[in-house]
């Protein structure tokens, strides 16, 4: 079998998968029900250690309800940059789609990828609504540029792909971390997480194949230009899924030198930082994105370090 044929298999399988496994926003989350009603006050709104702002000593020194007001609106800012970076995703994937040949299996498993977006815009919309937090979401200048990142998707493709898994891979990573570490967290929460990160597992997986397909067919010159975009480009739109913006943080009164250091001058947020790119540092290297200059640009941005084995490795604990 032939690497395409093995990728048209592994579509196939991932299309099946969406079929038998999937989740609808207003079936699937029963959001009247008593259990999932948002308290501003809720203790359990307060952030877990996993979540960079959670685990800083500044955040741990506070009251406990400026740690729950402040808890509620990371999480609905959070939420709301998952939501407009879901959306910039569907878009520039319907742009990927419009021009593909009959018979191609990338057009059914990525509109099952773009059906499964769209129920997580809406749950993310819901929940920032319902929370009564009137969060911006991503920064300015992101919001700015959406209206032009997703012509990315059929333009220079490899660099579409390459910025979803920006955006996936730290969102998926900080989840998981805060899901195993089973802290008393907000039920309803809990089931967003449980949600994006059962259905985002596809999504990841089938970026990770796009990439290994496509890019060692490519020239050497459209390589090489990758293999410095990539880093950048995860650096970049990592960052602007994680860390709040100046004005976001003033608003919820996290003073700006402690964001600073969360994100990410101390030892434990460059741990973090590097950590969040660990699976994508084993995709460049698989496919032949490491180089002597790209690993410079890997370096410079503080995101180099040693490749995961496996995707979804969990992170070594700091020594």
């Amino acid at each position: 079998m032939t690497g395409v044929q093995r990728y048209h298999e592994r579509l196939r399988t991932l299309s099946e998968a969406s079929v038998h496994i999937h989740f609808d926003a207003f079936t699937d989350i029963d959001w009247d029900h008593p259990d999932f009603a948002i308290d501003p006050a809720d203790p359990r709104w307060v952030l877990p250690a996993a979540d960079p702002l959670g685990g800083h000593p500044w955040y741990q020194e506070q009251p406990l309800e400026v740690r729950t007001r402040i808890g509620l609106w990371r999480y609905a800012n959070i939420v709301k940059v998952g939501m407009q970076f879901e959306n910039v995703l569907i878009r520039g994937v319907m742009d990927y789609l419009f021009s593909l040949p009959n018979q191609d299996p990338e057009f059914r498993y990525l509109t099952h990828e773009v059906t499964e977006e769209c129920h997580h815009t809406q749950m993310f919309q819901e929940f920032v609504n319902r929370a009564g937090a009137d969060v911006p979401g991503g920064r300015r200048s992101f919001r700015v540029l959406s209206r032009f990142l997703p012509l990315a998707g059929s333009l220079i493709p490899e660099s579409f792909f390459t910025g979803v898994l920006a955006g996936e891979e730290p969102i998926d990573h900080l989840q998981k971390a805060i899901l195993r570490g089973g802290e008393d967290m907000h039920p309803l929460m809990r089931r967003l997480m449980q949600i994006h990160v059962a259905e985002e597992a596809r999504h990841i997986s089938f970026a990770h194949e796009f990439l290994r397909v496509k890019v060692p067919g490519y020239g050497r010159a459209r390589r090489g230009a990758l293999s410095i975009a990539f880093p950048v480009i995860m650096r970049v739109l990592g960052d602007v899924i994680m860390v709040p913006d100046r004005k976001t943080a003033e608003t919820i009164g996290v003073p700006h030198r402690v964001i600073k250091d969360i994100f990410w001058k101390s030892p434990d947020g460059q741990k973090m930082l590097r950590d969040l790119f660990s699976d994508v540092r084993m995709l460049a290297e698989d496919i032949g994105l490491m180089n002597r200059t790209s690993r410079r640009v890997w370096k410079a941005l503080r995101i180099d370090g040693r490749p995961s084995r496996h995707r979804g490795e969990p992170a070594p604990h700091a020594a």
